[in-house]
């Protein structure tokens, strides 16, 4: 099969004596297969040394060699384009993580031997660009085809990371995990306390933004033991939920549906990197507090299962995870007021309410908010999918107030309070906090309306008794 590659590479591959024996690996080959945009190409040059490769590439642009402990020179071409070439290698384990490797250069290592050192079958492809050939050694294309997720050698085991890399890997590409593979997952799950916890973000980071099938990577994680490294997620299953309202059963299958039911909705796929990471986590955590608060009571003339406070109790929770993957500030942020917050469709939709809402979830928005509800009220199956009414009002009317996408500003601002010969102090905070506050009681809508309630109050300060 011919896979498209730029025209600059192409001929670089074809016209550089030094690239005869050079071939596609890794990604760019697997996307293709799975009929994606490849976008990033990395090149497995044999037969050749680190310093000869790194001479021919400069006759070809700019090269930065920060790689060359890992045997990569990168290159960067005249159109901008930023390609990876790397001198195969044989890794042996010395230590424990995924640093505790001795690496040995060999350029004459064959491509099959420099392919089994690869975490799995559908990242051992390599592309011959000069006979449109795909080099497959342990079945690849077969697994890509079935979606399978397979390990290509026992060697998978030196490096727990791989098993991350499998959660994000299944969720990205729908797969399903090999009994065998598993298996082998499960026998390493006491390692996972080498793995350094920023490389275990960068993995749930992955699956986050990039996902079609999320809940195929949680349920992976399951299956190989691995999520009671991750007790908030672990904890969801068997917790009851009330067969009227969530006829799909237990709250972990129910998230599930609704991690799925997020990657369909266009307002994720539309939105920027970070912002699909803090939506699928959000998702994710929104019913964190379920666990620790389901209970039957007798409502409605019957008995029925429900979770009064989750959200509040989740709020912890999903700090709890967000800690214990490492996750950066801006998400620590975000995606507890999601878990708080997720039942607001719920409440009045009235301008005072919308507006402290908005206030209440930056820097997340009440846009961003709508999709968690949405993605909730569509993981229940078989109930159909739709927008819940509640959803609507509530962006209608932060759509009347302009606050969708953010929260209030402030009218009155200190600058004010010194055009009326105020200096600022502890009285000058205070007069700011309370106008805010009216802000968004609706007191006021404009500069004059500030001005006014500032007059109302300077008026009823001066009047109170001595």
């Amino acid at each position: 099969m011919k896979i498209e590659l730029p025209d600059e590479l192409n001929r670089m591959l074809r016209e550089t004596p030094e690239l005869a024996s050079a071939y596609v690996v890794g990604g760019s080959v697997r996307d293709a297969l799975f009929g994606r945009e490849c976008k990033d190409f990395d090149i497995e040059c044999f037969g050749v040394s680190y310093e000869d490769l790194a001479l021919a590439l400069k006759k070809r642009g700019r090269t930065d060699l920060v790689g060359k402990s890992f045997g990569v020179v990168k290159l960067t071409t005249g159109s901008g384009a930023d390609y990876d070439f790397s001198i195969p290698r044989r890794d042996s384990k010395s230590g424990i993580g995924h640093k505790g490797f001795e690496i040995e250069f060999d350029p004459d290592i064959t491509p099959r031997e420099a392919a089994m050192r690869r975490d799995f079958t559908i990242n051992a492809l390599m592309y011959d660009p000069r006979r449109d050939e795909v080099l497959d050694f342990f079945g690849g294309t077969h697994d890509i085809e079935n979606r399978v997720l397979r390990h290509v050698s026992d060697a998978f085991s030196e490096d727990p990371l791989r098993v991350l890399r499998g959660m994000q890997f299944a969720g990205r590409f729908e797969l399903t995990a090999a009994r065998e593979t598993v298996e082998l997952c499960r026998g390493i799950k006491d390692s996972y306390t080498e793995l350094a916890v920023e490389r275990v973000c960068e993995e749930w980071f992955k699956w986050a933004a990039k996902s079609r099938k999320p809940s195929r990577g949680i349920l992976f994680l399951e299956s190989t033991g691995w999520l009671e490294h991750f007790p908030e997620i672990a904890d969801l299953r068997d917790t009851p939920q009330d067969p009227e309202w969530h006829p799909e059963g237990d709250v972990l299958t129910h998230t599930c549906h609704c991690l799925d039911a997020m990657a369909e909705l266009g307002g994720w796929h539309e939105s920027d990197e970070q912002t699909r990471i803090a939506l699928m986590l959000g998702i994710l955590a929104h019913d964190f507090g379920k666990p620790e608060t389901t209970k039957e009571e007798f409502r409605r003339g019957r008995m029925c299962i429900v979770s009064p406070g989750h959200d509040e109790l989740g709020v912890l929770l999903s700090e709890n995870f967000l800690h214990r993957i490492n996750a950066p500030h801006m998400f620590r942020l975000r995606v507890p007021h999601f878990v708080k917050n997720h039942l607001a469709h719920l409440q009045s939709s009235s301008a005072r309410a919308v507006r402290r809402l908005a206030q209440r979830l930056k820097p997340a928005t009440i846009e961003e908010l709508c999709l968690i509800i949405q993605a909730d009220h569509n993981g229940r199956p078989p109930k159909p999918p739709k927008v819940p009414d509640g959803v609507i009002a509530l962006l209608e009317r932060a759509k009347d107030l302009k606050l969708q996408d953010e929260a209030p500003r402030p009218i009155l601002l200190g600058r004010h309070l010194i055009e009326r010969g105020m200096q600022p102090g502890k009285e000058f905070g205070e007069i700011l906090k309370g106008a805010f506050e009216a802000q968004l009681d609706g007191e006021f809508e404009d500069l004059d309306g500030a001005r006014r309630w500032l007059d109302l109050r300077s008026g009823a300060s001066s009047s109170e008794p001595a």
